[in-house]
């Protein structure tokens, strides 16, 4: 007969000299203190996303005599409907998703060569490359060359102009380079011995060793071209080209919410109550559908390609 032995209890922690160590008095207030104080952070931080939701699918009249605290009163989808039953909100809704793919695909491999190379100490210029991105972080050629720039190129009206002028941001580029800076040379040289070049050295190597730092940087990059909406509001003129924060800027500014929906009075009165709380809904609904799969990946990422080994 198989005998199952049970899983001891974890033996006490003891000092050297063999006495029974708790914890003290002053620690136990700091980890109650700590626990209340972190509790605190959470409520401060998700009241207001609460109260936002609860906004969004509250009637007007309950919104504007502030009734509305963290759960909805008068219950009302009439702006939901409203605005998801216009197909220039999905064409839009689409376009977003098609930039933020594109364009954070390209930021990262952009990102990661950049990073790569000013990682390695022996490379020649390298400190006028470093120098080339930390100056882009303090100046900048101003709203009317830029403009100038990508019309004389060809680019308005067309993905690249959302796509090409962000592509590379000097923080995630700096955090990418301390990360690299921190892996182990001896792999690398390895590597070299075994015959890889610099290419197949990233591609084999560096690349599987540094998933936490670049679902990091997806993330980051995600975000900043999914909330995005000045440089599509600016280089693009046509409406089918919008991403969805520019389609609900405009609801926001009641620029299109009656007409492009052909809202009735009463329709117009709920939408004008709530529109802000609906976009804000809607425009963070993808990100928080994403998070939860690269959080694990968040802290180590950063972490790592912020401490100097």
């Amino acid at each position: 007969m198989v005998t199952v032995e049970k899983p001891r209890p974890a033996a006490p922690v003891t000092s050297r000299t063999g006495t029974l160590l708790q914890d003290s008095r002053g620690y136990q207030v700091f980890r109650v203190a700590n626990v209340v104080v972190l509790l605190g952070v959470v409520a401060v931080t998700l009241y207001p996303f609460l109260m936002i939701i609860a906004r969004s699918f509250s009637s007007d009249t309950a919104i504007r005599s502030g009734q509305v605290n963290l759960l909805p009163v008068g219950f009302n989808l009439t702006t939901y409907e409203l605005v998801m039953s216009d197909a220039m909100f999905w064409t839009n809704y689409k376009n977003t998703v098609i930039y933020t793919v594109v364009a954070t695909a390209i930021a990262i491999v952009l990102t990661t060569c950049y990073a790569y190379v000013i990682s390695k100490h022996h490379l020649r210029g390298r400190t006028v490359l470093i120098g080339i991105a930390v100056f882009t972080m303090f100046f900048n050629g101003g709203l009317i060359p830029n403009y100038v720039l990508i019309t004389s190129l060809g680019l308005k009206n067309t993905l690249w102009a959302i796509v090409l002028p962000n592509a590379i941001s000097v923080f995630n580029l700096l955090v990418m380079k301390s990360f690299f800076e921190n892996l182990p040379r001896d792999l690398e040289e390895a590597a070299q011995i075994d015959g890889l070049g610099t290419y197949r050295i990233l591609w084999k190597i560096v690349i599987p060793l540094s998933k936490a730092v670049l679902a990091t940087m997806v993330l980051f990059y995600a975000v900043s071209f999914w909330n995005s909406w000045f440089a599509a509001f600016l280089y693009m003129d046509r409406s089918e080209l919008f991403p969805v924060t520019v389609y609900l800027r405009n609801l926001i500014a009641g620029s299109s919410s009656a007409q492009s929906t052909g809202a009735a009075v009463a329709d117009v009165a709920q939408v004008s109550a709530n529109i802000q709380s609906v976009t804000m809904v809607l425009t963070v609904l993808p990100i928080l559908c994403v998070y939860p799969f690269v959080q694990r990946y968040f802290v180590s990422g950063v972490m790592l390609g912020s401490v100097k080994g």
